[in-house]
């Protein structure tokens, strides 16, 4: 070697990056034992260590790698010792500035434990290295990048399973936890009821039902909370669809609840997608809007002293916030809550039926589970015969192209069009499977609300008057302290038809009047109209 190696002061810069790709790179406290030992071998001057676990893919996200380029070009060392090439450098930002000053003599010397790089050298074996360097970053990017992209197409979920699924390590799939599904659906069926505040079925599930996570090597093991169960009753992963960078997937993992279910108990929440876990001191604010200007009602809270007695008392009002601009709005007189919430009372009313109307109606519901499964299969069948028709659409347009028949354009949209009504017809289908119960089910939870919502109401604290009101309805109005909501589809039947169906219950009841032929014939035309709130919207 024409240089006296003495004569140069090294820094040492030992590295270990936190990605993935880097886990069987030596440690850095192996690195510098090697590295250490080969100074003294060669009778090299280190002047300092510098010890750095940042990524190298990127340029300007090391401190320490800056701090000693910066310490170089100062010329307090002239020398680099480090394991590979690919300890300095991922990128071409950061290898031209290594490359640059090797050539210009500012380094002179870099050297790894296989070998040393001088100015004189040819420059060309150490851009190859540091290119290849930079090329195992971008291949694996694109091969991590491909490996999510198939396992979103195949219908799985990537990263850590929600709460009641576990991931299969062995087939890289989603799998039911079935210590904790049934738990969890449960919960999602006292929410379906709409007598249950989040708090209540939180309650239910962790000290009723001794719900608990599951337990991981750090974590785990305990009580769900609040907010937990927040997201779990907005996640679209329940449905057995998924959400991954705002795209929608059909997943493969088994449904927890329908969409149905899904987007009722959305509207229960309250505000769909984006319920809000705080609590609140009036139940009904953050939900009724003025029906003039469109803006907000919050409430107010006043305290008046009363000199006759000494005593206080408290007062709520609901009241427009008018923070709609550029509005006059003219609704300025407040509403007491008192009349607010018997005007809610007399909307609820308008759906409350008799329990023994509900147990007469679910007992008819059972017994015509026999004609929804016969509609089932009828559906089913023709469901089926549509997806294999389009299925074969898509085939046909794969040898289309194959023969270079239509361009990768037009083949590409086309293909997106049919798989995307193949994915809907997919989840069409594995929905009818369990039509008929599913229907059934909600149907039930429907009259028990129907049954009970108004008494709950009444006896009910701030939040369970909150929910009920949220379960009764859409965009509730106030004008000129009259309230206005529109009953959510699952009650318009009730709203629209009980009256008249409780009197002709009650003339029928079998308590009252003996069976006969008149009976008889009366009772089917009851339960036709009432078979009539299915047709209107069976699913």
């Amino acid at each position: 070697m024409d240089q006296d190696k003495t004569k140069i002061k090294y820094f040492l810069y030992a590295r270990k990056s936190s990605e993935s790709e880097d886990k069987q790179i030596q440690s850095i406290d192996d690195q510098i034992k090697h590295l250490t030992e080969t100074a003294k071998n060669f009778n090299l001057e280190i002047v300092e260590i510098f010890r750095e676990s940042k990524s190298a893919k990127k340029p300007n996200n090391r401190p320490l790698f800056s701090e000693m380029m910066k310490r170089i070009e100062n010329g307090e060392a002239t020398g680099i010792l480090c394991w590979q090439i690919n300890r300095l450098s991922r990128n071409p930002v950061d290898s031209g500035q290594i490359n640059w000053l090797l050539q210009q003599s500012v380094i002179e010397s870099i050297r790894t434990f296989e070998r040393e790089y001088q100015p004189s050298d040819n420059v060309l074996l150490l851009s190859v290295e540091s290119g290849m360097a930079n090329q195992f970053v971008l291949d694996l990017s694109k091969n991590v990048k491909r490996g999510l992209q198939s396992k979103l197409e195949k219908g799985w979920k990537p990263g850590l399973a929600p709460v009641g699924y576990l991931n299969d390590l062995m087939d890289h799939t989603l799998v039911k936890d079935s210590e904790r599904f049934d738990l969890l659906r449960r919960a999602w069926d006292e929410m379906l009821t709409g007598n249950y505040t989040v708090s209540e079925v939180l309650e239910k599930l962790n000290n009723e039902w001794g719900f608990r996570s599951f337990k991981r090597r750090r974590s785990g093991g305990l009580p769900l909370a609040l907010s937990g169960l927040y997201k779990i009753f907005t996640n679209l992963f329940y449905t057995g669809l998924f959400e991954f960078k705002d795209k929608e997937y059909e997943g493969k993992h088994e449904p927890m609840i329908t969409l149905e279910e899904y987007d009722r108990v959305q509207t229960i929440l309250g505000r769909k997608g984006k319920p809000r876990s705080q609590k609140h001191e009036f139940a009904f604010t953050g939900f009724i809007r003025c029906a003039e200007c469109g803006s907000m009602y919050t409430a107010t809270k006043k305290t008046k002293y009363i000199k006759s007695t000494g005593e206080t008392k408290s007062y709520t009002y609901y009241h427009c916030t008018r923070k709609k601009k550029d509005t006059n709005c003219t609704q300025r007189k407040a509403i007491k809550v008192e009349d607010l919430e018997e005007q809610i009372e007399k909307e609820l009313s308008k759906i409350t039926i008799l329990p023994q109307f509900k147990d007469w109606a679910i007992e008819y519901l059972n017994r015509h589970n026999d004609r929804e499964i016969e509609d089932r299969q009828t559906i089913y069948e023709s469901q089926h015969k549509a997806l294999v028709s389009t299925q074969n659409e898509l085939d046909e347009l794969t040898r289309m192209r194959y023969r270079q028949m239509i361009d990768d354009e037009m083949f590409l949209k086309e293909k997106e069009e049919l798989q995307n009504k193949i994915n809907k017809m997919k989840y069409n289908l594995r929905s009818t499977e369990d039509r008929a119960e599913k229907w059934i089910e909600l149907t039930e939870k429907t009259f028990y609300f129907a049954a009970y919502a108004r008494q709950n109401f009444i006896n009910g604290d701030l939040e369970t008057k909150k929910m009920i009101l949220h379960a009764l309805g859409q965009n509730p109005t106030i004008k000129d302290g009259k309230l206005s909501i529109t009953p959510n589809k699952w009650l318009k039947p009730i709203a629209d038809s009980y009256y008249g169906l409780e009197a002709e219950y009650k003339r029928l009841e079998p308590m009252k009047t003996p069976v006969n032929k008149a009976k008889t014939a009366a009772l089917t035309a009851v339960i036709t109209r009432i078979h009539g709130w299915r047709e209107s919207d069976p699913r």
